[in-house]
């Protein structure tokens, strides 16, 4: 079987997650009727929903995670159907995962919604990873980047804890 460039970066993920003390199962997790290619089922309620970005972007050095209408859909879904839902994001070059839970991204994406004054097609997500620091996960005011609209202070070591807290 081909090894794909998900395979691989959810698998980092996947392979903390399984090494928590508390883990049970991983299993893939069904949304509308069919397999998520994103999603997973952690024990018996948590969902754990993956994205990647291999390299950060710009002169602000940010690992850019876009999120379409059909992502904040699915993610819906996902959530509706389970308990507790997180939003793994992959930093492959820093080597760092930033996990955030779905409220947290909603929180996000209205604050960008609402400085916006209007629905976009695509939100995009933004986390730094600089040496010595907390990850940041933010989004942008919009057409300034590099000013916050809304900003979370991520602990490095939060993830795979942070999901099975209850």
């Amino acid at each position: 079987m081909h090894i794909h460039d998900d395979h691989m970066y959810h698998g980092a993920g996947l392979i903390q997650i399984a090494e928590h003390p508390t883990f049970k199962a991983i299993n893939a997790l069904n949304v509308g009727g069919k397999k998520s290619e994103v999603a997973y089922r952690i024990n018996d309620n948590i969902a754990a929903y993956f994205k990647y970005c291999n390299e950060p972007k710009s002169r602000f050095n940010e690992y850019r995670f876009g999120f379409t209408t059909e992502h904040l859909e699915e993610l819906d879904r996902i959530a509706e159907a389970n308990e507790r839902t997180f939003v793994v994001l992959v930093c492959v070059r820093a080597r760092e995962i930033c996990c955030i839970s779905y409220q947290q991204l909603q929180d996000l994406v209205t604050a960008r919604r609402e400085a916006k004054g209007e629905d976009e097609s695509t939100y995009v997500v933004c986390v730094t990873a600089q040496q010595g620091k907390s990850l940041r996960a933010y989004v942008n005011v919009p057409g300034k980047r590099g000013k916050f609209e809304k900003q979370l202070v991520i602990a490095r070591n939060a993830f795979p804890g942070v999901i099975f807290e209850e």
